[in-house]
Formats: C-alpha cells, structure tokens, sequence
C-alpha cells in the first residue's frame, strides 16, 4: 500500500522545506521515494538520505529563486510537483487599541515581510517551476500553502489571514489559466495544528496580546472548537500534501482543502 500514489521517482520542490510543516513534508515524500528538494533560506546546499537537496533559497528575490529552480532541474533532471508551503507570521494588531504595548501594532516593515514571503514568493516559485514545466511538455502539479484564517480571519493575525486570502486567489486563477497545459494547481488550508519550533516564547506573547490574554489560555478547549476535539498532526497536513502531489489527485484543481478537523465559525 506504501506505493498507492505513485511518487517513486518524481521530482518535487518544497520551499520551507526545513522546518515545521514543511520538514514534515520532505520527509513524508522522501518516505515514498520521491525525490525532494527543500528549499529554504537557511538550508545547507548538499544532498542527504540520496534523495534530498538542500538548497539555500530566499523566495521573496527572483534571481534566488531561478537559480533553486536551476539548481533542481540540473541535479534531477526535472520537476514534478511545487509545494509553496514557505510562509511567515508576525502577531500584531491593526491598532493597538488598549495602548499598552505599541510594537505590537502592525507596521510597514511587517506588512513588506509577510507579503513578500506569503505572496510574493508564490508568484515567484511558481512562475519559475511552470516556465520549466511547459518546457518539459508533460503537465506538472502546484500545491500551494493557505490556512483556515483566509477564509475565517484571524484576530492578532489580519496580515497573515490577507496573504493566505491571496494565496487562494492564486490557485483559482492559475488553474483556469494553466488547466489547457495539463497543470493542476490547488491549495491546502490547514487549521490549528500541534506546536512546532515556529512557536516561539515570543510569538507567543505576542499572539496573547493581540487576543487579550495570557500565554497560559492561548490553548482553548478543542472540544468546543473544533468537532474531531483535537488539533491536526503534522502528518496528517503531509499525508494530504502527498495525496495532492500525487496523480492520485489528478481530477483536483483550482480549489482550496481545508483540513481543520471541521472547526469554522459555526
């Protein structure tokens, strides 16, 4: 059952690719013998396990990412699949109503940051690896990073929940441009998920400002929450991005998964 999507062999780019969500997913992929390349800025170039490269790749300049792409093509020979899960947040608030602690009032410089790294560098990735894919002739898959707060919002979050929105654009309109080319491209939109090292002491503190509590009750109750009681597993986010990678999913495109365990408003 291990071999049911079929990844042997292909060549998939994973920017991120070091840490958190995106660690997760090299591995899953590198687990059913794809041939992955994680792309991160703070990457170490080399090759581990034989089918991992590491590439140093900042996402928000171009001549960064044409030469990751670059790089992929000239070590595997091709691409298969892109999965921009590179992304950044900054917990700060539109204003900082209660006036007690300015820093975390959104800033240019946050807003510069975020959207070059959320937005910016999806546009640049993708552009890049679809070039590559039309001059290889065959079609390829693009699997883009959203979250539950682009459709939902995010009190604390409103930067990173419009970046996400824009990610879910991408993916409806790149479908409908690139479908023709037989070039699928969707996104996956996680939720709440289990901690990983991006939960800083300080962006904790951060994220309990701008929702007016204490680190301590930042973790609600989950049963009210979210109706499977729980929040996500990192393998669970891998699992579908191998799924959406895979040809498996070839009838999917121009569309947004959620993977939230049902929580919504509602």
């Amino acid at each position: 059952m291990q071999d049911w999507l079929h990844l042997k062999n292909k060549v998939i780019i994973v920017t991120g690719g070091e840490t958190g969500i995106g660690n997760s997913i090299v591995k899953k992929l590198h687990s059913l013998s794809a041939k992955v390349v994680s792309a991160d800025v703070n990457a170490t170039a080399g090759i581990t396990d034989d089918q991992i490269l590491h590439v140093p790749c900042d996402v928000s300049k171009k001549e960064s990412v044409d030469a990751m792409v670059r790089t992929a093509v000239d070590t595997f020979g091709k691409i298969d699949v892109l999965i921009n899960n590179a992304g950044v947040a900054r917990p700060e608030l539109l204003v900082d109503v209660r006036g007690e602690n300015p820093k975390y009032e959104a800033s240019v410089d946050s807003f510069d940051f975020i959207f070059n790294i959320n937005v910016k560098g999806v546009f640049l990735c993708t552009q890049a690896v679809v070039k590559q894919f039309l001059a290889q002739g065959n079609g390829g898959t693009i699997v883009n990073m959203s979250s539950e707060s682009s459709m939902e919002g995010s009190a604390g979050q409103s930067i990173y929940a419009a970046t996400k929105n824009a990610v879910n654009s991408f993916t409806r309109s790149w479908a409908k441009e690139l479908g023709s080319q037989s070039i699928r491209v969707v996104a996956m939109a996680p939720g709440i998920l289990e901690e990983t090292s991006m939960r800083s002491p300080a962006y904790n503190e951060a994220l309990a400002y701008t929702r007016n509590t204490s680190v301590d009750n930042l973790t609600p109750d989950y049963s009210k929450s979210i109706p499977l009681g729980r929040p996500g597993y990192l393998e669970e986010i891998s699992d579908l991005a191998a799924y959406l990678a895979s040809d498996r999913s070839s009838y999917i495109t121009g569309t947004v998964v959620n993977i939230t365990g049902g929580k919504s408003r509602g």
